[in-house]
């Protein structure tokens, strides 16, 4: 039965259901976006933790002055140009570019529409010959700035009628790095005064250094708008990427320039000095690389002498025909320590011979018996005078038919010296005890070839640097005694700088070989103990051409002392591959990559997997002749 109290009731809750239904929509939407905003919150929080490519690269400040820029620990300022001269260079811009310093570089080409530049140049042509007209009715002497701005207005016309010439505007801005604001201003006065000794005039930054900072980065963003009219021709001159050419017409090829792809053609001789320094580290391809050298030298008719310490260059001298001569405690072959040269033909007398023969003898007493007292090496000295006195050898002496002495004869003179008794007893182990096969002999070998190789490795350790000091001065002796054009090598150079009196006799070697005709070359692979040396330092400065291939982290920031190499040229050395690295010839320099063809690198190898298989090949080649032989030996047999 109808109720009309009940319908009454509820029609009144319909509008609280509809408020309540609403409100709890409200407090919903609330919970959701409140959970909204938590999420993002903690994903703001999550975000902060992450590392982005951003915060590798960003400095930890940035500092803005009114003309440069501190970035964390370095200073910048930008340099831009505002004019050039009326003819510039193909290469104007590379002494700059190869400037030892870190700096950026933004070039920015805006091309200009021909038809509005060819209408400009009609209103300047048409200017220039009414105010050379107008002067000539006056009567006024002739202008030839004027006249050769109408020629070469005329000029350009021309060119971009023709399409051979395009026109741009040209901006070039340069941002320099320092670690202090007083290296900074040192390294722009440099900057500006290399631009200004070619008329190109610049100027730094003020109160736009930041700008000038984005417009080097390389963001294409150019926020300096300081542009140059100008063609295409000298806009392609200031092109950057140009690498050092090192070809010449006369030398040898070296490698491949692996800026450009360009050959290493070079004649060391050409420079002021003939000789080289070799850096690397084991394995790096130092002997492979000088052994191409002395390939492709003895192919230009150059006499080379090598003083090998590990057989490395055996196989090159075999097969070249040279002369390769083993000198040990059991060898055949024997050098006297005491030879002169039979002629000089510098001017030097008997007399200035005899006592360069006596300071450099005494330096090799110096590696056997040790150091000596003052009084002793005064003792030394005249007893060396006295041992070539005994022998007639003086200074009114004929040096072509002397005998001179031998090591026996300087002890038994030492044995009649008063105080010299001491110095014969610590002699006496190289004339009559285990050494004496070494050093107590007439010389009985010959260089009368074009290549002859000195071989040290069946010695001790200990004899070692007595041993090359005595081979290097007998090959001065020859030297001496004929110019010719030679090269010396000496390969492990680092045994003779451990003792001041090798290393000494060394630097006087590299010193005066220029005299000669005689490129010395001196090769190691310790560092270290080369540079640290005195003598090994000069000997670096009086090497005109200097080769660095691979280099040990232990090694390389003395390497990049000793030589101002950039940080880029220090990873290329540590990061190079094998006979890859950097050639310097005088002032220039280039990466280089040492290559040789297949026939040079089966004589130059020093792969001992190469060589077993080389040696394979000979015994085969040498079974097959014999068969040959045998074989041919039955034919020619009777039945």
């Amino acid at each position: 039965m109808f109720n009309p109290n009940e319908q009454k009731i509820s029609q009144t809750d319909a509008p609280l259901k509809t408020t309540l239904s609403k409100e709890m929509n409200l407090r919903q939407f609330d919970a959701e976006a409140a959970r909204a905003t938590e999420l993002v919150s903690e994903e703001k929080t999550y975000r902060r933790g992450e590392l982005s490519l951003v915060d590798l690269i960003s400095p930890a400040s940035f500092e803005v002055d009114p003309d440069f820029l501190r970035l964390g620990g370095k200073y910048l300022r930008t340099i831009f140009v505002i004019s050039y001269p009326r003819f510039i260079s193909v290469g104007w811009f590379a002494p700059i570019i190869n400037l030892n310093s870190d700096f950026d570089i933004g070039l920015f080409f805006y091309p200009v529409n021909t038809e509005v530049v060819l209408k400009q140049l009609k209103k300047k042509v048409g200017s220039l010959e009414a105010q050379i007209v107008s002067d000539a009715e006056k009567g006024a002497a002739r202008d030839p700035l004027m006249e050769t701005a109408l020629r070469d207005v005329e000029s350009l016309r021309d060119s971009l009628t023709q399409g051979t010439e395009k026109f741009f505007q040209f901006a070039l801005y340069v941002t320099l790095y320092a670690e202090s604001k007083e290296e900074l201003n040192k390294l722009s006065d440099v900057v500006e005064d290399m631009f200004g000794s070619r008329l190109v005039y610049s100027k730094r930054v003020y109160y736009q250094a930041e700008q000038g900072f984005n417009s080097t980065l390389p963001l294409c963003n150019d926020q300096l708008s300081v542009a140059f009219n100008m063609n295409s021709s000298p806009v392609a001159s200031s092109f950057p990427f140009v690498s050092s050419e090192l070809t010449s017409d006369n030398g040898i090829l070296y490698g491949i320039n692996r800026h450009n792809n360009s050959l290493i053609l070079f004649d060391r001789f050409s420079l002021p000095n003939p000789n080289s320094v070799v850096f690397a580290t084991s394995g790096a391809g130092k002997s492979y690389t000088i052994k191409l050298e002395v390939l492709r030298s003895l192919m230009m008719g150059t006499e080379v002498i090598i003083i090998d310490p590990e057989y490395e260059y055996q196989h090159l001298t075999e097969a070249v025909g040279g002369t390769y001569i083993n000198i040990s405690l059991s060898s055949k072959s024997k050098i006297n320590p005491f030879d002169l040269p039979r002629s000089v033909g510098d001017g030097s007398t008997v007399e200035d011979i005899i006592r360069s023969a006596v300071i450099t003898v005494k330096g090799l007493t110096k590696l056997m018996i040790g150091d000596m007292t003052h009084d002793e090496d005064s003792i030394m000295d005249r007893a060396l005078l006295e041992t070539y006195a005994k022998k007639d050898i003086t200074p009114d002496a004929d040096l072509s038919k002397i005998e001179p002495p031998i090591m026996a004869d300087l002890q038994e003179i030492l044995e009649g010296m008063e105080g010299g008794a001491s110095l014969a007893l610590r002699l006496k182990k190289f004339t009559q005890g285990t050494f004496a096969s070494l050093f107590n002999n007439l010389t009985n070998v010959e260089m009368d070839n074009q290549l002859v190789a000195f071989s040290v490795r069946d010695l001790e350790d200990e004899l070692r640097p007595m041993s090359i000091y005595m081979i290097v001065n007998y090959i001065w002796n020859v030297v001496r005694s004929q110019v010719k054009k030679r090269i010396l090598i000496i390969d492990e150079a680092w045994w003779l700088m451990q003792h001041e009196d090798s290393a000494k006799f060394i630097y006087s070697l590299v010193k005066r070989s220029r005299k000669y005709y005689l490129g010395v070359t001196t090769i190691t692979q310790d560092v270290n103990d080369f540079l640290s040396s005195v003598y090994g330092q000069a000997i670096v400065t009086n090497s005109a051409m200097q080769i660095l291939l691979k280099q040990s982290a232990a090694a390389i920031d003395l390497v990049q002392r000793t030589f101002v190499l950039t940080e880029g040229e220090k990873y290329l050395l540590l990061e190079c591959g094998v006979g890859e690295g950097i050639f310097f010839a005088g002032t220039k320099h280039a990466a280089i990559k040492v290559v040789a063809s297949y026939i040079e690198d089966q004589l130059i190898t020093s792969d001992p997997r190469q060589l077993l298989e080389i040696e394979e090949a000979k015994k085969e080649f040498a079974r097959e002749q014999a068969n040959e032989a045998q074989q041919a030996a039955g034919a020619a047999t009777p039945a």
